[in-house]
């Protein structure tokens, strides 16, 4: 009987010892790496007539001293470019099509140092950190070689970065460190050429030029109102939304000409 007893101690004991280890090992592992966190503000945008662009601010929390990187994109789909080029050697005109797969339609990429100096490029492909991974990552087609891809790309990144749909920097993100813990900030524009859909926000922190941790937030981006009721009457009702858009323009071609009939016309 006392064996018996004896073992069962044991037991009670060896669990009590396995559930202490397991919590030394959770908090060690707390203060090697502070979890990161991510927020979005303002995750929630609704477009509607007088929607204009917006802005959204990522915050959260990462361990003291961690560099980090906030990437911002839309879901990866399909772009079709238009080639120009001179036809006979005096007009311009398409002469081609090019298309572009894995490719998101916005990307805005934040970091609070140069890229380059915070990860090697094995890291920066992994991720898809960067516009030189950007272009490793889509496929293009047709094209006969690397230099062509990389032309082209180049072309497209231009187009983006004036439709303010692809935007870099480093050096903006604040960090303040307080109780051990670093909280980290950034207010970004919104453009309000993004199309409505559901965005992605990354926000990776990196220790030796590698990503240690990564943590995400989401943003909305929606119609609402009479645009959102105009737009699915677009897609489902194309003969009635022409006929809407039509007298739409005569009204407001009558509303103009009575305006300069009132004011005694032109001269």
């Amino acid at each position: 009987m006392r064996i018996s007893n004896f073992k069962f101690q044991i037991s009670k004991t060896g669990i009590a010892i396995l559930f202490i280890s397991c919590l030394m090992i959770m908090a060690y592992s707390g203060l090697a790496f502070a979890e990161l966190t991510a927020k979005a503000n303002h995750d929630h945008i609704k477009v509607d007539f007088f929607y204009h662009g917006s802005t959204v601010s990522v915050s959260g929390v990462s361990d003291p001293g961690t560099d980090l990187i906030i990437k911002i994109t839309s879901p990866e789909g399909h772009e079709v470019l238009k080639q120009k080029g001179k036809t006979a050697g005096l007009l311009w005109m398409n002469t081609g099509t090019l298309n572009l797969e894995h490719v998101p339609d916005l990307y805005s990429l934040h970091s609070t140092k140069k890229i380059d100096d915070m990860l090697g490029s094995h890291e920066m492909d992994k991720h898809i950190i960067g516009y030189p991974s950007l272009e490793k990552h889509i496929e293009m087609s047709p094209v006969s070689n690397e230099d062509e891809k990389s032309k082209w790309f180049n072309e497209f990144i231009k187009y983006k970065e004036t439709s303010n749909l692809y935007t870099t920097s480093y050096g903006k993100i604040q960090t303040e460190t307080n109780n051990g813990k670093q909280f980290y900030y950034i207010l970004t524009s919104w453009p309000y050429q993004a199309p409505p859909g559901d965005y992605l926000v990354t926000v990776y922190a990196v220790k030796d030029k590698k990503v240690v941790e990564s943590a995400e937030a989401k943003v909305l981006v929606e119609q609402v109102g009479i645009v959102k009721t105009l737009s699915n009457m677009a897609r489902s009702s194309g003969a009635v939304y022409g006929i809407l858009s039509i007298l739409a323009a005569l009204g407001a071609g009558f509303g103009v000409g009575m305006i300069f009939r009132k004011g005694g016309g032109a001269h």
